[in-house]
């Protein structure tokens, strides 16, 4: 049954029941790095849940390890109330058909036609009959609105409607979970905007819990139920939206009693160049490396206010 919404379209508190995704105490290892540590993350039916943090700060690689692509060094990930950390790559691929990806550069197959890259995860894991595929196809090019450019082949569409054709694919399979790894990466504002209006009708109309990893906090504050943010693999807070947009615009002076943990989310969200993240670099002599001056010599310029709300 499809999650219950308020009148923002955003899951009530009765909605919310037994996650759909539970990560419990992950961590992830690569040599003697130390990328995930000790990471908790609830994903709720119907919601839309936005993972953020810089880059390096693990955030990619926590959806890899939810989608099975990693498996952790600790901790477990329940995907549909199943462990999917001890299964193997037949068991994964079992659970891999219940929910699709957006990959950033859409990851569409060259030499077919954008209809025929949708029709792929029919024909390789169903027993459909080909007018039946077709139908299917048709139906997931009209949600994304690419149903008048199925002919064509992603050399022929832009980076948007790419991505558009990459999340008609990943509905294929009527998917209960989406994952979206940086959907606005390397996208002009105005498309950008209608694929946040994409997420977000897709979790509106079929009931879709979606998962976005970003550091696009226009696109984040767009389509966010809750959101997460992660730095230096540590999971600093885990909030609703409402709680990240009250922190963003909370006044300076008021910010500056915070401890440096809250300092450094808010400093994030607005894009501003002072703060604890810019104090970081300077201690690591990151401003005289780049620069051959100073930290305090470095010109700091001023965020910018957001471009959408």
């Amino acid at each position: 049954m499809d999650a219950v919404r308020d009148d923002r379209g955003q899951p009530g508190d009765d909605a919310k029941g037994e996650p759909i995704i539970r990560c419990k105490d992950i961590v992830k290892r690569f040599g003697d790095q130390t990328v995930l540590k000790g990471v908790n993350l609830d994903v709720y039916p119907g919601e839309t849940m936005v993972i953020m943090g810089g880059s390096g700060s693990g955030k990619s690689t926590l959806l890899r390890t939810m989608i099975g692509t990693h498996k952790p060094d600790e901790g477990s990930i329940e995907l549909f109330g199943e462990c999917i950390c001890d299964l193997d790559e037949e068991g994964l691929n079992e659970v891999r058909k219940k929910f699709g990806i957006l990959f950033q550069s859409g990851a569409l197959f060259n030499s077919m036609t954008i209809a025929e890259n949708v029709a792929l995860p029919l024909r390789e894991h169903t027993e459909l009959d080909d007018e039946i595929i077709d139908i299917q196809v048709k139906i997931k090019l009209e949600l994304v609105g690419l149903r008048e450019d199925a002919h064509k082949f992603p050399a022929q569409i832009s980076g948007g409607m790419k991505k558009r054709a990459g999340l008609a694919r990943a509905l294929a399979l009527d998917p209960k979970i989406l994952f979206y790894d940086e959907p606005s990466a390397g996208l002009d504002p105005v498309t950008s905007a209608q694929i946040d209006q994409l997420i977000i009708a897709l979790s509106r109309q079929l009931g879709v819990t979606s998962v976005v990893v970003t550091h696009e906090m226009d696109s984040a504050f767009a389509i966010a139920d809750r959101m997460a943010m992660l730095d230096r693999g540590v999971m600093l807070c885990l909030e609703e939206r409402a709680w990240f947009e009250r922190l963003r615009d909370m006044p300076g002076e008021e910010a500056e009693k915070m401890d440096e943990s809250r300092r450094l989310v808010r400093q994030f969200l607005r894009g501003d160049a002072d703060g604890p993240l810019a104090s970081r670099r300077d201690s690591t002599g990151y401003g005289e490396d780049l620069f051959g001056m100073t930290p305090d010599r470095v010109t700091r310029t001023p965020s910018v206010l957001p471009t959408r709300g």
